[in-house]
Formats: C-alpha cells, structure tokens, sequence
C-alpha cells in the first residue's frame, strides 16, 4: 500500500467511522423507546425460527400457507400482511418457526412503512429467507441487503476474528499482516470512538468497516437464502443463472415445485442435530428427538426436560445427573456406550442415556 493510499484509507476510515457512530445515534434511539422500532410480539416457539423477508405481493403468505398449513390471508394487490404470522414446520422430528413479516418498502430502515419493526424481529431469527420474485430485476435483492445493511443485520458473512475489551490499560496487537487497512486507522478510529484504554487483538485481516461493525457490538451476522418464487413463469435459461449461486433456491409456490429442497436447505443451513433419548432395556425414542445447535453439548438446558425427576430447576437437574452414556458418531466406542460429562459436544442422531443420583 503506496503513501498515498494509506492516507486515503486513514481519512476513509475516520469518515467510516463518524458515518457508523451517527447511523447509530439516529437509529437505535428508536428502536430502543418502544414504538416502531420494537419489533412485533411474536412469541419465540421450536427449535429455531426462520423470517421471511421480501417486498410486497412476491409470495411470501403463499410459501407459509405451503409449507406450514397456516392460514395467511394473500391478494393481488401490496401489504396484505400487516403483521407478523407465524407457522411451524415439521422435519425430522424437529419444529421450526416460520415468521410471514410484512412486504418491507425501500427506506424501511429509515422508519418508511413498518420496516423498523420488520427488521426489529428479523433480528430474533436464526435464518433469514429473502424471498424475490423471479420475473423481476435482481434490484430487489440489492435493495433489500442495502436495508438489512443499514440496520447492522450481515448476510451469509462471518464474525471478525477480533477480541476487544475496555481496560483502563491495553494496547493494540495483530497476530497477522494487516493489507486491507492499517495500525494508524485502526489507532485513529479507537480515538474518534473515545477508546483510548482498551485491548484489542486482530486474528485476521480485516477491513476498516470490519473493525468498525466490532467496535460498535450490535451487528448481527446470520445466514440467509435467496429464495426466487415464480420460476414456472421464466425460461430454463433464466432459472439456471439464478440458481447458479450456493445461496440461492428456486420455488414455484403455486406449483410446489422445489418447496421439499428449500425446507431441506433451511435445516442445512440452521445447522440442528437430532440427539435420541433411551431409556434402560428400552429402544432408542426417535419419535421425539432433543434438537440441539451443531457443536452444543448435552448441557444445553432443553435436555432438561428429558430428566426423570428434575422439571424445570436445571442447575439442580445439573448437580442430580450421575452419568451419561452415549451411542453415536460423537462416541469413540461406536458402537457400543461412552460414559461422557455436560460438556460432550453432540452428534447428528447420536443416542444418550441418562442417570440421575
């Protein structure tokens, strides 16, 4: 990176920086004084939950009534929905909420419509489905990222490897070579935020906007599928370019075509295993699976409810528990029982037997 360019890329990152910081003054304000901002009084239910997000008439009542068996009111004409509908649907024994929310409107994030609380409750979710309409320009999905963007929601994006914490000493250190910005704008952004006393450690090489989103707490990062309804009113050739990207499904709701592989696609990409209960002498349970994140150990705290003797009281529950035996992929005996604690992280239809004191 050339004099020049550090210079254009330390001023680019204070602006960045000061742009972030009033963003968020005008926005959050709002979303935090209960009004439109609030989101809509849904109340979380299953395993996971899915928002369905698109502008208005692309089929987003349709795909709920399809795959949930919901009644959701649809017309020809714009903002039928105007609140959130939820549905549940049922796969491989777990249950999924799918939240119908209004058609949101360019400028959504500004307050335009009832876009604040459209994002307000995406936040909630676990996957967002941006659903489009086929027959239309790709404008749609620009326009709605630009929106989700704006209100600190990142698609299909990672978290910055960096840890920050407020000290009354620290100091700035990378652990690799920093090419997309540098320690000055780093240094300089820290200063225009009133961080003068913290610690903060980069583990990749990130961008100023990175560093920013970090600095700020509040975004979101979340998966998301581009889902294009009405494919049976396009050509082969048009559907084929819009499928080409991994993130991408194409449905027809009217015909039910390819709703099988978008529910299939929302469990990949949610990431649940299914963990069996057995009792002793008994067959494994697969009729009621615990539905737990990929990478989560047995302590998560709906296992709870699979204990004998305990109800609600999950440290005790914790304490009461004299050993777990478990059968599966996460087991190094396989097939036969492993002994494990709390802390074994799960498998994908591994089955565990549990002994309380």
């Amino acid at each position: 990176m050339g004099i020049v360019e550090k210079a254009t890329e330390y001023h680019l990152g204070l602006l960045k920086a000061k742009l972030a910081r009033y963003r968020a003054q005008l926005l959050e304000p709002a979303t935090k004084s209960g009004g439109a901002g609030t989101g809509f009084d849904v109340q979380k239910s299953g395993d996971a939950r899915v928002a369905l997000i698109g502008f208005p008439s692309v089929g987003k009542s349709t795909l709920l009534s399809k795959c949930t068996h919901t009644v959701s009111e649809t017309a020809a004409y714009e903002f039928t929905t105007l609140t959130a509908i939820p549905g549940v649907i049922d796969y491989q024994g777990a249950r999924i909420q799918l939240l119908d929310l209004p058609g949101i409107v360019e400028g959504a994030s500004q307050g335009r419509g009832r876009g604040r609380q459209v994002v307000s409750t995406a936040k909630t979710a676990d996957l967002i489905l941006i659903m489009l309409d086929a027959t239309k320009s790709d404008e749609q999905r620009r326009l709605l990222e630009i929106e989700l963007d704006a209100v600190g929601i990142r698609l299909n994006k990672k978290k910055p490897d960096v840890v920050f914490k407020r000290k009354t000493t620290g100091g700035l250190n990378t652990t690799v070579k920093l090419t997309k910005t540098d320690e000055r704008t780093i240094r300089s952004i820290l200063a225009s935020y009133k961080l003068h006393n913290c610690e903060v450690m980069i583990r990749e090489d990130i961008t100023t906007d990175e560093f920013i989103d970090v600095l700020i707490g509040t975004r979101k990062y979340m998966p998301c599928l581009y889902v294009y309804n009405k494919i049976d009113a396009i050509s082969l050739e048009q559907m084929d370019k819009l499928a080409h990207d991994e993130h991408t499904i194409v449905i027809s709701c009217e015909m039910g075509l390819n709703l099988d592989h978008l529910i299939e696609r929302m469990w990949d990409e949610l990431g649940l295993v299914k963990v069996y209960t057995k009792k002793r002498g008994a067959h494994p349970d697969l009729t009621d699976p615990i539905c737990l994140r990929r990478g989560a150990n047995i302590e998560a705290r709906r296992v709870q409810r699979y204990s004998p003797v305990i109800g609600n009281a999950f440290p005790i529950w914790a304490r009461l528990v004299r050993k777990l035996d478990f059968r599966g992929k996460s087991s190094k005996f396989s097939p036969h029982a492993q002994k494990v604690g709390l802390s074994h992280m799960v498998q994908d239809e591994d089955v565990v037997s549990i002994f309380t004191k």
